[in-house]
């Protein structure tokens, strides 16, 4: 096996990674952008646009390269509820929809507590029990109409494959419907009468099955070609590191959302008014985790063209102590309903020391995530933020810990590729070493005013 197909759904695009097996590197990758359509009957992904996407995409993988086998990961908090003959049984929720919010007292009522699934409660659609309780008392005729419960990852299998599944990585996204430490389904399922609706939680690494005769001829795939289970995104960046690193350390994977995930961190009381929460490897085991959006505050503070970062206007922050305190984004996060506020006075939009402070805010966000899941170790970064020098350099400062960014600019098709075998290697592009003494300053100060 030579070279795998990743499809890889994240919150802000959709794309296909077509993944060389024995390098971890990106042979050729197409993109297209996650669009929310408005609805009737509300905010829904365009699945059937992500579709015709991914077919298009696989036939020139296949033509230019070659396809070996198909991998998916995908963002949590989604699922797909299938009719009986195999359909949509309704639009797939935005999960940054408030719909639920409508309900949350009654959703309360049924939602189990912390200690036994490890998921806190959130806003919107972000537990996925959430939407489904939404979903089923306010869609006319849905609970006659449903069938199975996909989670979102093995929706794309089952595309691909026609075989029904669900993976203990996506349910154990905060969806309250999952028991990470005893593995097994929530006493939620039940409460909403779905119970034997959800498909079998399977391995990731599992082979669903290989590709329908119809995806083969509209792609030119083998028919023998291989598609594995799939994985959430956030677990996919982590599993080259358990794969290849010995513990402790914490991997951080960054887009929308940045994740944090503790492997062998020291065991230290979880706050779900912080969002931190149970996450579930590749693997099945539980993983200490924290989040927020990153991403998206990164597009608020700094638009689509933010300056160029410079050593001058980095001195400038540091010594006029220019700094964000939280929260950019208030629905999540560790400063949950706090209120943004700069510090020093607010650097203009479009200048090099607003994208300085802000990535300092970004670090500092970060930092806060790691000392609430008792990180210990290295810290390795994966996504777009690695790009961002001064970004992990606050980061190794606001940790103490060596902060080494990975060689990809995203860690989730890579992961996702080695459900189907292969050795993770471990390839740093470069280490950051916790030795500058006026950012910690900085880090310290940002602290004691967030505090």
């Amino acid at each position: 096996m030579t070279h795998v197909a990743v499809i890889d759904i994240g919150k802000t695009n959709a794309k296909l990674a077509l993944v060389a097996l024995e390098t971890l590197s990106e042979v050729a990758v197409l993109t297209r952008p996650n669009r929310v359509l408005p609805g009737p009957p509300y905010p829904h992904f365009d699945v059937e646009g992500h579709w015709s996407f991914l077919l298009d995409a696989l036939r020139a993988f296949q033509a230019d390269h070659g396809v070996d086998a198909v991998s998916v990961t995908t963002h949590g908090a989604s699922a797909v509820l299938l009719d009986a003959e195999g359909g949509l049984a309704t639009p797939v929720l935005d999960y940054e929809f408030d719909g639920p919010d409508a309900m949350a007292g009654a959703y309360d009522a049924l939602r189990p507590p912390f200690a036994e699934t490890g998921s806190p409660r959130l806003p919107g659609g972000l537990n996925l029990g959430a939407q489904l309780h939404w979903l089923l008392e306010s869609q006319n005729g849905l609970r006659a109409r449903l069938a199975q419960v996909l989670s979102y990852p093995q929706y794309w299998g089952y595309r691909l494959t026609g075989v029904q599944a669900s993976d203990v990585s996506s349910l154990g996204c905060h969806t309250d419907l999952w028991e990470p430490r005893a593995k097994r389904f929530s006493a939620l399922v039940g409460r909403l009468g779905i119970e034997g609706k959800i498909a079998p939680a399977r391995p990731s690494t599992d082979i669903l099955g290989t590709v329908l005769p119809e995806v083969a001829a509209r792609t030119g795939l083998k028919p023998q070609t291989p598609v594995y289970c799939g994985i959430h995104d956030s677990n996919a960046s982590l599993l080259p590191h358990v794969i290849g690193r010995k513990a402790p350390f914490s991997v951080v994977s960054t887009g929308t959302w940045v994740i944090v995930m503790g492997v062998g961190a020291e065991p230290v009381p979880l706050d779900p008014g912080r969002d931190t929460l149970i996450n579930v490897s590749g693997f099945g085991d539980p993983v200490p985790s924290a989040r927020f959006m990153g991403g998206r505050a990164y597009g608020l503070l700094l638009g689509d063209n933010p300056a160029t970062w410079t050593a001058e206007a980095e001195d400038r922050v540091l010594r006029e102590a220019v700094m964000l305190l939280p929260s950019v984004i208030r629905e999540s996060g560790p400063f949950q309903g706090r209120e943004s506020a700069w510090i020093g006075g607010e650097p203009a939009p479009g200048s090099a020391e607003r994208t300085v402070a802000s990535g300092f805010y970004l670090a500092l966000m970060t930092a806060t995530c790691l000392s609430l899941i008792g990180h210990r170790g290295d810290v390795i970064v994966e996504g777009p933020f690695v790009r961002n020098a001064g970004y992990c350099r606050m980061l190794a400062a606001a940790t103490g810990c060596p902060v080494v960014t990975s060689n990809s600019m995203t860690g989730t098709s890579q992961g996702a590729a080695l459900l189907a075998g292969g050795e993770a290697t471990d390839d740093p592009a470069e280490v950051h070493a916790p030795e500058n003494t006026a950012l910690a300053d900085y880090a310290r100060v940002w602290r004691d005013r967030a505090a």
